[in-house]
Parts: C-alpha cells; structure tokens; sequence
C-alpha cells in the first residue's frame, strides 16, 4: 500500500547511509570525531528541514490576549452577524462612529488599505463595530460603506445594543480599557484608535495603532502567515 508514497527527504536518508558505510574503514581515533562532526551536521540539516517544512517553527508561540466572546450585531443590510459567522475566519476588529470628524477617518483609511489587500479573500473579514449606535443606524452604515467603496462582503459594518458593543470592545477585543467602564451606559462613550487581530480559533492575536503605518503593513504581514496556517 506505501509503494507509491515517496520517502520524505530521501536526499538525506542517501547521504546518512553512505556516511556511515565510509566511516567504518577509518582509524578509531578518527572514528569517533568524525562521528561528532557527521552528526553535528545532521542536526543542522534536519532543523533547516523543519524551518521549511514546518511554517512558524523557529518562532515561539505566545498566549492569546484573549477569547472573542459570544456577540449578535446587526450589519449594514439589516441582518444579524454572530461569532458563527466568523467562525473559522481570520479577521481585524475596530470601532468609530460615522460622524466622527478626529481619528476615524484617519484610521478607516488605514483599515481601508487592509481591506483592499484582502478583499477577495474568502476567508478574511473586517469587522468595523459603531461606538454610536444612537446615530449609526444599518441603512446609515450602509451609506458609509458605500461613500469608502466597499464592494465586497469582506469589510462587515455593526450596529447593536451600546453596552453589547462596548462590552465586546473592552473584554473580548481588548481595544479600550475595561476601566473605562461608567456606571450609566449613557454617560458612556468610547474612541479609540486600536485595531484586533483574530485567529481562526476566535483568539484575539495582536493589538495594532491604525495611526501608524508601520503596524498596518505589520497587521497585513501577520493577518498572511494567520491565513496560511
């Protein structure tokens, strides 16, 4: 049933066995360094097989920064997005507000440059969540979508209960802190500049400065090696 299975890296398995076939006609002493440096470098050939082999081998796997919790929002056609439906995707979380006049532009345009590298990819998603959800009604994010030219599913705008997008913001995005929390939701408001990375697994990866170009390109860089995985 193997016989038409080649043997991975057949090249080295070759040279071990004819290595070791030479080594048995030398001197002891000559023997046992040679066997030292022959193996020495067989580790080192190995190792290099595995970098290629194996994405992500050299680099230390750290902890998450956290789980994406459970959440039900409303997109800008007026149906209701889930953790369901990003189940299984890799995909960058952000907040504004449609008449923001400060940061948001600055930082969409930056998203912007995400989503059009992305745009035709199945499997990535931006989630652009409404920190005013009094003002940003579906049909209004929908307009706003359409005014940046977005033209695909990809780049998803939310809408909801103001204490549901806040939470997901701070708990399970960790884009603001929880700390900024006030007794009344109303008294509330949240702005920030920082976008969330997500894993395939719903685990939050990295937290990135839309205001920095710099950790656009690394966002866009780190969202590749998450996809191909």
């Amino acid at each position: 049933m193997f016989q038409n299975v080649p043997l991975p890296h057949s090249g080295i398995v070759l040279i071990v066995i004819t290595h070791l076939t030479l080594i048995k006609f030398l001197p002891m002493r000559r023997k046992t360094l040679y066997y030292i440096i022959f193996f020495s470098l067989l580790v080192v050939a190995f190792y290099v097989v595995l970098i290629k082999v194996i994405p992500g081998f050299t680099k230390s796997k750290l902890p998450p920064i956290s789980y994406v919790q459970p959440f039900s929002f409303t997109n800008q056609d007026g149906k209701i997005v889930t953790q369901k439906d990003v189940a299984g995707k890799v995909y960058v979380a952000n907040y504004f507000f449609t008449t923001c006049r400060s940061i948001c532009p600055r930082m969409n345009n930056e998203v912007k440059k995400v989503y059009e590298h992305f745009k035709n990819d199945k499997d990535f998603l931006i989630l652009s969540h409404t920190s005013d959800p009094m003002t940003d009604s579906a049909a209004r994010l929908k307009h706003y979508a359409d005014s940046i030219g977005v033209t695909t599913p990809n780049w998803i705008f939310l809408t909801g209960r103001k204490d549901s997008l806040y939470r997901q913001a701070r708990l399970s995005y960790k884009i603001d802190d929880p700390n900024n929390n006030v007794a009344n939701i109303d008294d509330d408001f949240l702005h920030t500049q920082f976008l969330a990375l997500v894993n395939k697994k719903g685990e939050v990866v990295k937290i990135y400065d839309s205001l920095k170009e710099t950790e656009i390109n690394q966002l866009i860089s780190d969202a590749e090696r998450l996809l191909r995985q």
